[in-house]
């Protein structure tokens, strides 16, 4: 992931929600381990859900929507 976002010009700040997948929902409290190791502070809105399966066997996979350039706060 940090190698697409690198592409195009963003990295782990840029994203502003995440899907993840877990093959096992035991894997859980690994995954968020692992997950502080990217996303440090001001963590994207995330879903998390256990699946029947992944391809090729996988046990995590996480889907991620990054936001390009400054983000702002809306106001009313």
């Amino acid at each position: 992931m940090g190698e697409i976002l690198k592409a195009a010009g963003c990295d782990f700040t840029n994203v502003v929600k995440t899907t993840v997948l877990l093959a096992d929902i035991n894997d859980f409290n690994t995954v968020n381990e692992i997950y502080k190791q990217y996303f440090k502070s001001n963590f994207p809105a995330r879903a998390a859900y256990q699946v029947a399966a992944l391809p090729r066997g996988g046990r995590v996979e996480i889907e991620a929507i990054a936001i390009q350039g400054p983000l702002t706060t809306a106001s009313l």
